[in-house]
């Protein structure tokens, strides 16, 4: 396997995990107002994800990182032409994290409101922007020899902003169920029931996404030259489905499995359809910046293959400990110690 293919591909790995794991945060900070309706509930549900959420950036961090390694003229060019949206994005990102830290520093009710409604506003930023992001990446930017011929506006077209809506919808309930398998009483029954609906606004959006894809963009024309890769898209349709069946049966830790499962499967379909783009050209495939134009050179690739071999797997072991001393469900009693957010 060529060097590029192989960064490729864990180039895609890093987004679905990052989107795996802070997926749940995000979707917990926009549902946050409708679940959490006292002070002490908005504490657990930060509570919940406090002992995890920063280090879920790390895997934001690796794949940015991997990006400007890997690939530099990609990463070169996608913060010069999307580089107010991923400002925006960032100072979203910041913001929450202080949101977090900041909120129980005072026992002042508009001192707790002001950060709620930050945290509340920066999950929908992060969610709508990494969406339409991605979604203007799948369908290619305007971009030639000359460089990018749009501007921030134009990334919001009606594509962009259904990828976005999508992404929202699907952390909300990624995020929804989270909340199901780590709270107890009525916050989660609250996070169960939305749950619910959520899932019935991520199975609209997906078919949505998907024929539109189909129609207006070319991200799906991989599949139909090589129908081995169905199989991807077919796992995260299995994945939702089951998340739904779980939900019926009151299986909600094997709902917000499968929910993950979902969460990977659904980027791995837009990743595996852009290759071997990074970002395709709407205006000449001859200028789409690719895995081979854009990598760097192989000794480099040689290196970070070493390191990655390395390091990956002791992030991978660090995680899974990390969720499994933190496994037990929040309660009342959690945060009315000194420790607690």
């Amino acid at each position: 396997m060529e060097l590029q293919i192989l960064w490729f591909i864990l180039w895609g790995v890093l987004w679905a995990v990052y989107f795996m794991l802070d997926g749940f945060v995000v979707g917990l900070q926009m549902i946050s107002p409708v679940i959490a309706k006292t002070d002490t509930e908005k504490r657990i549900l930060i509570n919940t994800v406090g002992p995890v959420w920063d280090g879920n950036e790390v895997w934001l961090i690796t794949a940015g990182g991997a990006t400007f390694a890997a690939f530099p003229g990609t990463y070169a060019l996608m913060f010069s032409y999307l580089y107010t949206a991923l400002l925006l994005l960032l100072f979203a990102l910041i913001i929450r994290g202080v949101s977090f830290e900041f909120r129980g520093k005072v026992d002042s009710p508009l001192w707790k409101g002001s950060w709620d409604k930050a945290i509340v506003i920066t999950g929908f930023l992060i969610a709508l922007l990494f969406g339409v992001a991605f979604g203007n990446i799948f369908q290619g930017l305007p971009m030639d020899g000359a460089g990018y011929h749009g501007t921030f506006f134009s990334l919001l077209n009606p594509y962009g902003l259904l990828t976005g809506v999508l992404f929202l919808a699907l952390f909300a309930m990624h995020g929804a169920l989270y909340v199901s398998v780590k709270t107890k009483g009525e916050l989660c029954a609250r996070a169960e029931k939305w749950a619910n609906i959520f899932w019935f606004a991520v199975l609209v959006l997906a078919v949505a996404f998907l024929a539109y894809s189909k129609i207006g963009t070319k991200l799906l024309d991989n599949y139909f030259q090589v129908p081995l890769l169905l199989i991807i898209p077919l796992i995260a349709v299995a994945a939702l489905v089951a998340i739904k069946v779980f939900m019926s049966r009151n299986s909600w830790y094997k709902a917000f499995t499968a929910s993950c499962v979902t969460v990977l499967f659904i980027v791995f379909t837009g990743v595996a359809g852009l290759f071997p783009n990074l970002i395709p050209s709407s205006i000449d495939p001859a200028w789409s910046l690719t895995i081979f134009n854009t990598s760097s050179s192989q000794y480099t690739l040689k290196i970070m293959t070493v390191v990655a071999l390395i390091f990956v797997p002791i992030v991978i072991c660090y995680k899974i400990w990390v969720y499994r001393i933190f496994r037990a469900r929040v309660t009342e009693d959690d945060v009315n110690t000194p420790e607690a957010y």
